[in-house]
This record gives structure tokens, sequence and C-alpha cells, in this order.
């Protein structure tokens, strides 16, 4: 059965950010990912972790920003990541060594980079050399201390513009920059939205070892993973059979309660 790490970002919002640690382990869950930990210490995230027994397995880089200041509110201002912006290499490599910083304090081994929005009137073709050139840099920093760079498709509904949207597409930067711990994170929410043929992607990709992490969420509402059009107890069963040993993120935002909509986890778990 796959192994799944509740999204502090998404899930438990009805309590402050610190206090969802601790509904994550009285729900059962061993592990945690968080989207953005940069308004918090590090030392602070760690005690959370420590005193309630759970593991971070992943965490975004910043999405822009210098210091941990304007990192702790990028995304709120829009911004999405610079892995395939030009003119902001050093920006982007602030944002990996400060990732990196976390990493080290949290025992994460794996980080998301984000790539960022195509300019306007830009070719979304002519920014790939630029995005693997920044891969490759934040790969190998990452590999000083174990750890993994991750890339995610998400989908043009969401997320207008955004570099990076396709699996395929994924995979050819990995081809491109060749690093072994560069590796893909699987959202089969988003995959569902840009491609479908859910299944058959991940019988594709799963058994070539480059996907690290996935993610789960009920389409098209990004609710529970029992709600919309994805049949997850097929797929996770096909996870399974696939051999994936990886962590299932939960990053789906929850129709009313968090820890009343765990039905689903309930279900899964005991096999029915």
């Amino acid at each position: 059965m796959p192994q799944f790490a509740a999204n502090l970002s998404l899930m438990y919002t009805e309590l402050p950010f610190l206090e969802r640690f601790a509904a994550a382990a009285r729900d059962g869950f061993a592990a945690v990912e968080c989207q953005f930990p940069y308004a918090f210490a590090p030392a602070e995230l760690a005690a959370r972790l420590a005193d309630n027994g759970l593991a971070m397995v992943l965490f975004n880089a910043p999405p822009s920003g210098t210091d941990r200041a304007s990192m702790a509110t990028a995304w709120e201002q829009q911004a999405r990541g610079t892995a395939a912006l030009p003119g902001r290499e050093a920006e982007f490599r602030r944002g990996v060594q400060e990732a990196l910083e976390y990493a080290a304090a949290l025992d994460c081994p794996r980080i998301h980079v984000l790539s960022g929005m195509v300019p306007a009137g830009v070719e979304r073709e002519s920014l790939k050399g630029l995005c693997v050139d920044n891969l490759r840099w934040a790969a190998t920093e990452a590999a000083r201390s174990g750890r993994e760079i991750l890339i995610e498709p998400i989908n043009l509904r969401d997320m207008p513009r955004y570099f990076l949207n396709r699996q395929d597409h994924a995979h050819e930067l990995l081809d491109a920059a060749q690093m072994d711990n560069l590796k893909v994170q699987m959202d089969l929410y988003h995959c569902q939205i840009v491609e479908g043929d859910v299944a058959s992607k991940l019988r594709r990709y799963l058994p070539t070892g480059r996907v690290s992490h996935l993610q789960v969420a009920g389409v098209p509402e990004r609710q529970e993973p029992d709600r919309g059009e994805l049949h997850y107890p097929y797929l996770f069963d096909l996870i399974d059979s696939l051999g994936y040993a990886g962590w299932v993120g939960c990053e789906y935002r929850p129709a009313a309660g968090t820890s009343e909509g765990l039905g689903w986890l309930e279900r899964t778990q005991s096999g029915h």
C-alpha cells in the first residue's frame, strides 16, 4: 500500500500552520510535506517534526526572492519560480541555497524547484537550455548533502503560462541535464488535467526510477481523492503493483474539515 504524506499547506488550514503538524500526527500520518517553509525558522519547524514523530519528505524552493523575508511572501506576490527565467539565475541560486539550508535542518531528502511563467512574447522552447543549466547547477549543489532536486509538470488551467506542463517534457529535461539526483514529482491531479491516460503514464514512468514523489487530489476540484473523475482505488493498486516505494503527497484542499474528509485514506489502508 502506498505511504501517504499530509500536505500542510493545503490540509488542516482550519489551524495555524505550526499546529498542523500535531493534527496530521493525530490522524495517523507519519510524514508531511509543505509548499513553502520560509515564514518560519528552521529550528521551529524541526521541533514540530520531532515533537510529533513526523518526517518532512518534500517542500518547494522559494518561488523568488533574495532573502528569507522576500522568499516567505513571494508566492502571495504571484511569483511562480525562476528556473526557466532569463536574467534570474542569481536569484534562482540563492533560493536553492536557502532551500538546502532548510532541508538540512529538517532532514528533508527532496526539494521541488519551480520553473516560472513563460514571459509574454517568448517561446517556451527557447528557455529549455537555461532551465537545464539551472537544474544541473541545483542538482550538483543538492548532491553534496545527498538530496534530490525535483521538477513538476503543472496544469495550465491553474497556472497559465507555466513553463513545465507535461510528463514527457519533464523527462526530456532530465535527459538533457544528466544528473542522477534530478527527478520528477508526478502530481496525478495535474497529469489528468493536462494529458489524462494517468495509468499508462504511471506504467511508463514509475519503473524508470526517475519519479521520486507522487501527489494526488480529486479532479477537477482538487479536493479529496474520492471525489471527482479519477478512480484512485485502481490507481493506488497500480502504484503498488509497480513497486513504487516513495511517498504519495496529499496535496488537496479538503471539501470540509481535513480530518472529516479522511475516509478515503481509511478505506485505502483497510483495503476496502
